[in-house]
């Protein structure tokens, strides 16, 4: 809708991806698929935390969509500002983003760009506590046989219950963070 509507930058907190444990339930978020054939920059704080953070970039590099690190030259694991999966491409300016993206639909290249815009220092979360909620969430959400659309929400839910809150302020300071930026971006 976004490339319909002549949008060519928009923001959000996280973009799907592979789930984790995906070489069993196949489940892959079809924003991934959307994203290898739609010209729009997405700029999120990388992919949802309760993803495969590696298997989802392998994916992405597969289907040819650039992932530009903003500021960073590492994914950002959207609660915290670091995952351990480097980026290959890396921007200082929305400037020089609004170059890259100008450079590569108008030299006829299709699909879409991640930008990956690290949460703010001061709202990133502890590694651990983060992980540790999302660990507890996937097994309680095993155990109750969900599967497919059912897991997501059942698990950002749970981590927000888990964190005690937290995350979910997290969440609204990453959305707000990604949607200042992605007005920069597409006003440059």
């Amino acid at each position: 809708i976004a490339e319909m509507a002549a949008i060519h930058v928009f923001a959000t907190g996280g973009i799907g991806g592979v789930h984790r444990g995906a070489e069993k339930s196949w489940d892959v978020s079809a924003d991934l698929e959307e994203l290898a054939h739609t010209d729009v920059a997405v700029v999120c704080a990388g992919a949802k935390a309760i993803l495969d953070l590696p298997k989802t970039m392998e994916y992405l590099e597969t289907k040819g969509v650039p992932v530009i690190g903003y500021g960073t030259s590492e994914l950002p694991a959207f609660y915290t500002q670091h995952s351990g999966v480097r980026l290959s491409l890396r921007a200082d300016t929305p400037q020089e983003i609004a170059m890259i993206l100008r450079a590569k639909w108008e030299s006829g290249l299709k699909g879409g760009v991640v930008i990956a815009n690290p949460i703010p220092s001061q709202y990133s979360m502890s590694e651990t506590t983060i992980e540790m909620a999302i660990q507890k969430a996937i097994g309680e959400a095993e155990q109750k046989g969900l599967n497919g659309a059912e897991v997501t929400p059942y698990l950002l839910s749970r981590v927000a219950d888990l964190t005690g809150g937290d995350s979910l302020e997290a969440n609204i300071a990453l959305v707000l963070n990604n949607a200042r930026l992605a007005a920069k971006i597409a006003k440059a």
